[in-house]
């Protein structure tokens, strides 16, 4: 495609047509959606050679826009299908498949862009994105502590080597919200602001309110399907971590502070479709040195560790612990002593 920005609305704005589609239809539509975010991706992936350039310009700022918006269609229409009595029971698994794939894929690598982004408007829509998943404190953390502390023991969302993604899950999930709420308590310590004005807050009470109108909309096994969703999306977003950091340290200096952050903390993908399909969060290096870089613009440094297979394929090793490790530990090792 002669527009890299054309390729990410390609990417990401099929499978949310094929699920809403799929919602309401049922059918081939549900399997088309399922196809297009693991088959076709990985068949692209490898037999496609492309390298999609970085570009300072355009920011990509109207599809984030586009689908931010398109996420607030998908999940509540996704949670009504799955509560109502018109899809049958394998079209409803597949339903749930294909959108908790979206949702933890695309409009979580969406959300990601948008809570660094500068402007406030955008922040709130990639805030309320995560709140929508029940992981608002997402937030928070990932700027106020991930970033700060990445390759560290001091980051919850660093996975350390020989820890399986299960147990890293946990540790994850309890260690960003605690350290995410200290840092925002700091925060406001810093410019004397009351307790009142902690995000927290908003973030529960916003995940209050989503199961409250799933309740309300479409009853208990709309809650059901809705937590469902959200817990299937915070395993992918958690996945990403997990697999992006894994066994990366940053050396410590004579003062016992970490080294600066640098292409060889974070692990990359050099795959273009699926790169295409989460926005550009496969060049993982480029994003940390540069956080407020937009995604069109990341690039791939020549001295950051790559992964060998696409980050979706790398994904599901993982959840097979002794096969993740057999994979990646002697990369790790490698990378240790570069």
């Amino acid at each position: 495609m002669k527009s890299p920005l054309a390729l990410f609305a390609v990417a990401t704005l099929t499978p949310a047509v094929l699920i809403l589609t799929g919602a309401v239809r049922g059918g081939a539509w549900i399997l088309l959606a399922i196809l297009f975010q693991t088959a076709l991706t990985s068949i692209l992936d490898r037999w496609v050679h492309y390298v999609s350039p970085a570009r300072a310009t355009p920011t990509g700022g109207g599809l984030s826009i586009m689908l931010a918006l398109v996420h607030f269609a998908v999940l509540p229409i996704t949670v009504m299908a799955l509560a109502a009595d018109h899809l049958l029971s394998l079209e409803k698994v597949g339903l749930f498949f294909a959108a908790g794939l979206f949702l933890g894929q695309v409009s979580h690598a969406n959300a990601h862009e948008l809570i660094h982004r500068p402007t406030k408007l955008a922040h709130r829509l990639g805030m309320w994105v995560y709140i929508s998943i029940l992981f608002g404190h997402h937030t928070s953390a990932h700027v106020l502590v991930h970033h700060q502390h990445v390759a560290t023991s001091d980051d919850p969302n660093t996975s350390r080597r020989g820890e399986g993604f299960y147990r890293f899950m946990i540790r994850a999930w309890i260690g960003s919200f605690k350290q995410g709420f200290a840092a925002e308590q700091a925060r406001l310590a810093r410019i004397g602001a009351p307790f009142w004005r902690n995000p927290y807050l908003v973030y529960v009470g916003g995940a209050v309110l989503f199961i409250a109108i799933a309740a309300q909309f479409a009853g208990r096994g709309g809650v059901v399907a809705y937590i469902g969703l959200a817990a299937y999306a915070q395993t992918q977003l958690l996945m990403s971590d997990y697999v992006q950091h894994y066994a990366l340290h940053r050396a410590r200096r004579d003062d016992g502070k970490p080294v600066p952050v640098n292409a060889t903390h974070s692990w990359n993908s050099p795959h273009w479709f699926s790169s295409a399909l989460l926005l550009n969060g496969t060049r993982h290096s480029d994003h940390h040195a540069h956080p407020a870089r937009p995604y069109p613009a990341l690039d791939l440094p020549e001295d950051a560790p790559m992964l060998p297979k696409p980050l979706p394929l790398m994904a599901a090793i993982a959840l097979v612990p002794p096969l993740w490790r057999r994979v990646m530990d002697p990369l790790a090792e490698r990378w240790a002593h570069a």
